[in-house]
């Protein structure tokens, strides 16, 4: 329940206030991070299940109704229309994101309260379960709340999100638009000890349990504007022409960004990027260290489709590790893995493992470049495909086993085939729907990773699918 807002920067504003807010978009990006995480609630016209609005909020614990393709949007202007119904900026509605419905108005709510009868019964199903159950959290906060949930790590620490805090934007932009490489290492240095003090805070919380910490993963121009007024006040801001900045904007637009310059390809092109996120990693580490705190940290690069790319990378992670640990006189026991969600790294999953010690399976993108459906636009067709029976379930949410399952399969028997000790995990949304963590189960995964708040579910999928493939008993008297 809240006041409708149309942009990031008066979600916060109203919230400093003490105002309640529901951000409108017409889609959200990772800019709009802050704003979302002070809302009380998201709505978007556009996208679905597994679209950023929606895995960002379900994250936080946010009531999000997305791809609600009734509503017109006007962000500009301030209003959306649903029909002959127009609401203005500071009109009340209330979202169930359960339903997807939006209602004018202020309705009742009830906070949930769990009991000791909850913890009572997640202790039962503990005992039944053999798949590990972690988190997707970026902050120290989400990774408290997983872990009041039973969480046993983080499966997906995704460090862009750390980057869009007004505290940090400047800097990243400034690493963005420079236009050698001493100005990006300049940039990048400012941005070091915010990501290192992120990184002592998730260790932290989550003490002596892996944290498995992704590298910078999206595509370079969600990190600037598209609207020349808001690209001339960034400018002001650098200290640069706008002119410049303009033409930087044009330069990182492509067609394609989700198969873009984006993930691995990002440090291989740029590697004090890559060498900037390790130092804060490993620095975090052996700070907690210490202070006799166990650090477990996994690093995990992105979007690999080739053996090179792991190569590569990893030798650049090696480096800047030995050189802290030289330095410091402590060595700290870490990973280095990918995150599978080309197809081609699943055909190559054997050819990858030889340097890889774990694969996290990143089924959103995986399920998208598979189908060759966007996330984003599913919605305006995947209803009726399902309600057609074209298809039965969205892939989305419930991971294909057919089509993305037998990719999955074949990956896990190459990697493990290559490296016995593989770690295998999956870390896209479908880690907390109980018929794809059976699936895990059924092949043989270490864990599942899902957003904190379904936490829960996946424990308790992970036990049933456990009882279903045992002996078939149900239920045990206690």
């Amino acid at each position: 329940v809240g006041k409708a807002v149309f942009h990031a920067v008066d979600a916060v504003e109203e919230s400093k206030k003490g105002n309640r807010v529901i951000l409108v978009r017409t889609e959200t990006s990772p800019e709009d991070i802050e704003g979302m995480a002070t809302a009380q609630g998201i709505l978007t016209a556009r996208g679905g299940m597994t679209s950023h609005a929606a895995v960002v909020a379900r994250g936080m614990g946010k009531c999000c109704v997305a791809g609600a393709e009734a509503l017109k949007v006007f962000e500009r202007k301030n209003y959306f229309e649903v029909g002959n119904i127009k609401i203005n900026r500071g009109d009340w509605i209330t979202l169930d994101g359960g339903t997807g419905e939006i209602f004018l108005g202020q309705l009742p709510v009830t906070d949930p309260e769990l009991s000791e009868n909850f913890n009572k019964f997640m202790g039962w199903v503990d005992e039944f379960r053999k798949i590990g159950v972690r988190t997707n959290a970026d902050t120290p906060a989400d990774s408290t709340v997983a872990k009041k949930f039973g969480a046993e790590g983080i499966g997906l620490c995704r460090t862009e999100h750390m980057f869009f805090e007004a505290s940090r934007i400047k800097a990243v932009r400034k690493m963005i638009v420079a236009r050698d490489e001493k100005s990006r290492r300049d940039a990048l240095m400012t941005i070091l000890p915010y990501q290192k003090k992120d990184f002592i805070g998730i260790f932290r919380v989550m003490e002596g349990l892996p944290v498995t910490i992704r590298l910078l993963d999206p595509p370079l121009h969600e990190f600037l504007p598209n609207e020349d007024k808001d690209i001339a006040e960034i400018a002001k801001e650098l200290g640069i022409e706008f002119d410049e900045l303009k033409a930087t904007v044009v330069s990182l637009h492509e067609m394609n960004p989700m198969m873009g310059f984006r993930g691995c390809r990002l440090p291989v092109i740029f590697p004090e990027i890559l060498e900037m996120q390790t130092r804060a990693i490993i620095e975090a580490a052996i700070e907690l260290t210490k202070e006799g705190i166990s650090v477990k940290p996994e690093i995990m690069i992105p979007v690999v489709g080739i053996l090179n790319e792991v190569r590569t990378l990893k030798r650049q992670i090696i480096e800047v590790a030995e050189e802290l640990f030289k330095k410091s006189g402590i060595r700290i026991d870490y990973k280095v893995g990918t995150m599978i969600e080309v197809p081609r790294a699943c055909l190559v999953a054997d050819e990858i493992a030889q340097e890889a010690e774990f694969f996290s399976f990143g089924t959103n993108d995986l399920t998208q470049l598979t189908f060759a459906f966007s996330r984003d636009d599913s919605g305006k067709f995947l209803p009726y495909y399902i309600e057609k029976g074209i298809l039965e379930k969205d892939p989305f949410s419930t991971l294909d086993q057919k089509g993305v399952g037998e990719l999955i399969k074949m990956a896990v028997l190459k990697g493990r085939n290559a490296r016995k000790n593989l770690k295998v995990g999956i870390c896209g949304e479908h880690g907390g729907d109980p018929a794809s963590v059976e699936f895990c189960h059924k092949n043989n995964f270490d864990y599942v990773s899902c957003s904190p708040y379904r936490v829960p579910i996946a424990r308790l999928a992970a036990a049933q699918a456990a009882i279903k493939d045992s002996t078939g008993e149900i239920f045990r008297d206690k």
